[in-house]
């Protein structure tokens, strides 16, 4: 059975993508800081192994991806997946010290489990695997308010280019899925209202979590010798295409 592991794995798009991993027969490695919903998440379910994991500390990182070998012997997969956000802030009301938290999951975070399954996929035999990074929409367009999460987004987008481009001697694919208005707790706000680039304050369309699990899969599941590099889901008629 391939393996994947998603960080970020507790609740929202993580959970979710590792559930429909799971019904669909993959061995699935669970990262996340939260123990106890890992374990939930996981049950008895021979295939699933929670691991409790800060994802901005390098050497929980490498335990956590030391712990999946023991356990799976491989790595097929990464859904580079934990993040967080902070929005409607002016760059001169956010702190330094929010900006580098911002900064330490968002891309130091994909830097280290990245860094992790790279060397497990071009060290493994056989040789290879699939990196998946979650970006955002606002990868390509921000919000307002958004300069932290935008930064690190668009310096994601940079990484998954990198990863693609080195991996390719070592059979390593890398893609980046780029994601707007998925109904999540972090999404809630945007559901109720959010300031849009004329100012005004609109509530936007949401889409369901199953649908980005299926588009997670769809990336994970291709041949060697085939990749999506960078796919876009959103809520059909979220203002994404209007920003501006």
């Amino acid at each position: 059975m391939p393996v994947i592991v998603i960080t970020g794995a507790s609740a929202g798009i993580g959970r979710a993508t590792a559930e429909r991993f799971l019904a669909e027969g993959w061995q699935v490695a669970l990262l996340a800081r939260s123990a106890g919903k890992l374990a939930e998440l996981a049950g008895d379910n021979p295939d699933a192994l929670a691991l409790e994991c800060d994802v901005t500390d390098a050497a929980a990182v490498d335990a956590a991806f030391a712990a999946t070998i023991a356990r799976f012997g491989r790595v097929d997969v990464l859904f580079n997946n934990a993040g967080k956000a902070i929005l409607g802030t002016l760059i001169d009301d956010l702190s330094v010290e929010d900006w580098r938290a911002m900064v330490d999951v968002n891309l130091t975070g994909m830097f280290l489990c990245a860094r992790a399954a790279f060397r497990q996929m071009r060290r493994q035999a056989p040789m290879g695997g699939r990196i998946i990074n979650n970006g955002s929409v606002s990868a390509h367009a921000p919000r307002p308010g958004s300069v932290a999460y935008t930064a690190t987004k668009h310096a994601v987008t940079g990484l998954t280019k990198t990863l693609a481009l080195d991996g390719r001697p070592f059979d390593i694919a890398a893609g980046q899925i780029d994601i707007g208005n998925v109904r999540t707790a972090l999404a809630d706000q945007i559901a109720r209202g959010v300031t849009q680039a004329d100012g005004r304050l609109m509530a936007e369309p949401i889409m369901e979590l199953p649908e980005v699990a299926s588009a997670v899969l769809h990336m994970a599941s291709l041949p060697k010798g085939a990749n999506i590099p960078f796919l876009s889901i959103m809520a059909t008629n979220m203002p994404w295409l209007g920003r501006g």
